[in-house]
């Protein structure tokens, strides 16, 4: 496998298609990300839409979840998966909004980066006015045992597919979704990646990492999930055991608030999710506490990752208490650079 990507990676390198500016054209210039030559702050949520009694991702509900997104001041949609349906692109651009399109590492050589296929994607897609950024990997560096115990392999793929997309695509950035923040080891081995994603969750207040990311990097990043779920798996802080929106709805805008005073540093965030999951913890078709995620324990406000319960509308597309949060602090953003 590993031959077959330096052979299309050698390839890639052979014919350099489209152009670094014109229209739609996004770039980076410092520490922004740059649409058209005007910053973009990211006002972002992560979507990932799986019906009840499912474990399949699924876009039927897309113009219900679209007019949500809009109400709620999103601009852009991180997707875990590439979306390959021109119809689904279209709409989401149609809505005004952007798309960070995410490749996994084994995925069967459907558009993964093992088998080198995601270069077909990228080919396929780079036009799209929804574009924004093509994302390699999600906390990978979470999961050494799936590059052979040693992380070093999954940094140099993660270089090279950087390396490649930049080949074939000049016109969109590459990003990764690095759990926490990137060590040195990280940033030596993977200069070819132009925006670093960070999952962060440290309670409600994440603005540490901005200065510490302003330490190690003059290079542009974003949190790729923050955010807070809607179950408390104990009565702690003075929130209640069990269901409690308000919890949700207290810690995510103090992590919306905490982002945006370091709008220099951080290009925006994509909040996780937006919509709850029933197909991650238990019977897909009932919702479940429980469930687990690395480097968890900083989840507001009991440590626990319940993965049920993080939308900001439910599985129904029934408000949560932290969609007006949302809107509001997404709103804000957006009037003050108008």
């Amino acid at each position: 496998m590993m031959k077959c990507f330096i052979y299309l990676l050698t390839i890639g390198m052979m014919c350099s298609c489209g152009s670094a500016s014109g229209p739609g054209s996004v770039k980076v210039s410092e520490r922004r990300i740059l649409v058209n030559d005007a910053p973009y702050l990211i006002t972002g949520i992560c979507y990932h839409p799986v019906p009840k009694g499912s474990s399949d991702r699924n876009f039927q509900g897309l113009e219900k979840d679209l007019a949500l997104m809009e109400e709620a001041g999103v601009n852009t949609i991180r997707v875990y998966g590439p979306i390959d349906d021109k119809t689904v692109l279209d709409k989401i651009h149609a809505a005004g909004m952007k798309v960070i399109i995410g490749f996994g590492y084994n995925q069967g050589e459907h558009f993964d980066i093992l088998s080198g296929t995601f270069i077909d994607y990228v080919n396929t897609y780079k036009s799209h006015p929804a574009i924004l950024m093509w994302e390699l990997g999600n906390e990978y560096n979470y999961h050494p045992q799936w590059f052979e115990d040693d992380i070093k392999n999954w940094y140099t793929a993660l270089n090279n597919a950087a390396e490649l997309i930049h080949q074939n695509d000049p016109s969109h950035p590459v990003t990764t979704a690095h759990g926490e923040l990137p060590d040195e080891l990280a940033l030596s081995l993977c200069p070819d990646v132009d925006v670093w994603g960070m999952n962060v969750y440290r309670w409600d207040d994440p603005e540490e990492i901005f200065k510490e990311w302003a330490r190690v990097s003059d290079k542009p990043m974003y949190l790729s999930e923050a955010g807070a779920d809607s179950f408390m798996t104990a009565a702690m802080h003075g929130y209640k055991k069990g269901e409690n929106e308000k919890a949700q709805a207290r810690a995510t805008e103090r992590i919306l608030k905490g982002i945006f005073r370091h709008s220099d540093i951080c290009s925006g965030v994509a909040i996780f999710s937006f919509t709850d999951g029933w197909w991650k913890a238990g019977s897909p078709d009932t919702q479940d506490p429980g469930g687990s995620a690395p480097n968890s324990g900083g989840v507001p406000y009991d440590g626990a990752a319940n993965e049920e319960y993080w939308g900001i509308v439910d599985i129904d597309r029934n408000k949560k208490k932290v969609f007006d949060v949302v809107k509001e602090q997404y709103e804000e953003q957006q009037e003050s650079r108008k």
